[in-house]
């Protein structure tokens, strides 16, 4: 019963009545039933109920003894849930489901969708990219999405930390999609909550997973899938040599999707995936416009929604603040310094960033960040440039 499917896949009718609904909940819920063997048993048997009372006798011929089905009160229970949870679901060839999935062979038999299911019909474009990402990750993700969202199309990310909060924040005015690990009632991680809520009402969440189901390692690579397969292409912002986003990018390459990446500074860990993607034939992506020219379609963005200038060029074209405050206070306490160090350390990178833009950055005032920084130029950790700029030091990194 591994997972296979035919090179010419029929589309299965999507379920008619609330039963053939809960039979497609049971089929795909039955263990070792993935989604490539739900629709291969769709198509061999013609029905789920079909495909269900036959499941026992394949699972015999292949060894599984004892074989038993998803129970029927499983997935009414599964349904009780969605209703409380204010989630639908979404079928295989329903109204609604997202074209560009059902040209996937391992596609999702059914999602539970909360929020604006109409945003799924629109064109949409992937933003990925690293959990720690740095300050200038994160402006460029908000750059991008605000700019591709002003041009039509519906930001798909997968609600983690990092780059993904950022696109979905800057990307709710204009409509944007969150693809879920877990349960579509389930937040990860728990900090997005009001995000998580904010997209509920503005945009829409996804997922394919059971209601109330935790997230699990295994879960991420699918909803990698998802991600890529929902959108037009896949641009990575910021992304480690091994992360998730080159998973999702690999997907893209697989089911035909573009690959976009915004290149990074060669000693920053962050850009290292990017860098790879683009040294392997990825667009550079400097701008929304740069993605848009990369899709083969004019830029529709007005002058007042084309990007600034490079935050290098304009830190350099700043006056050097004044001097700041110098040690650190003896009453600070040792725990307290040490996690604004980390924060401090994961905001910059070997590329230079505006002092001011770090402090509005951390939303602290500058008479608590000027020692941490002055600690940490002592201790080698980052240098400080002309103009005001900081970066990370290459014995830092």
């Amino acid at each position: 019963m591994a997972d296979g499917f035919f090179s010419t896949p029929t589309h299965p009718r999507p379920p008619r009545s609330e039963d053939e609904r809960l039979d497609w909940l049971r089929l795909i819920r039955s263990r070792r039933v993935g989604a490539v063997t739900f629709h291969r048993l769709l198509a061999e048997h013609g029905s789920a109920r079909d495909a269900l009372a036959a499941l026992p006798e394949l699972a015999l011929a292949a060894g599984v003894k004892d074989y038993r089905c998803c129970p029927a009160e499983v997935a009414q229970a599964e349904y009780a849930e969605a209703r409380i949870a204010g989630a639908y679901a979404l079928c295989f060839g329903d109204d609604g489901y997202p074209a560009a999935l059902m040209e996937l062979p391992d596609a999702p038999p059914l999602l539970w969708v909360q929020g604006d299911i109409g945003l799924l019909q629109r064109p949409k474009l992937a933003l990925v990219g690293a959990r720690n990402a740095s300050s200038l990750g994160l402006r460029m993700a908000t750059r991008l999405a605000e700019g591709l969202g002003q041009a039509g199309y519906a930001i798909v990310s997968g609600l983690a930390r990092g780059i993904d909060k950022a696109a979905h924040e800057a990307a709710l005015p204009t409509g944007t999609i969150a693809v879920q690990a877990g349960g579509v009632d389930v937040i990860y991680p728990e900090e997005n909550a009001a995000l998580a809520q904010k997209i509920r009402e503005q945009g829409v969440r996804i997922s394919e997973q059971p209601m109330g189901a935790n997230p699990q390692t295994r879960h991420f690579p699918l909803r990698n899938r998802l991600i890529a397969g929902l959108s037009q292409a896949v641009v990575v912002v910021e992304a480690a040599a091994r992360s998730g986003s080159l998973i999702t990018a690999r997907n893209a390459a697989d089911q035909g999707r573009e690959v976009m990446a915004v290149p990074g500074h060669p000693f920053d860990p962050r850009a290292a995936g990017c860098n790879m993607l683009l040294r392997d034939g990825a667009a550079l992506i400097r701008n929304p416009t740069d993605v848009l020219e990369a899709l083969g379609q004019p830029s529709p963005l007005s002058p007042s929604a084309q990007p600034p200038e490079p935050e290098i060029r304009a830190a350099l074209a700043k006056k050097a603040p004044p001097p700041l405050p110098g040690p650190v206070p003896a009453t600070r306490p040792l725990s307290e310094m040490s996690e604004l160090h980390s924060r401090i350390l994961a905001r910059l990178g070997p590329s230079p960033l505006a002092e001011d833009q770090l402090i509005r950055d951390l939303a602290m005032p500058p008479a608590h960040l000027a020692p941490a920084l002055l600690l940490l130029e002592l201790e080698g950790e980052i240098l400080r440039q002309p103009g005001g700029l900081l970066s990370r030091s290459s014995a830092g990194i």
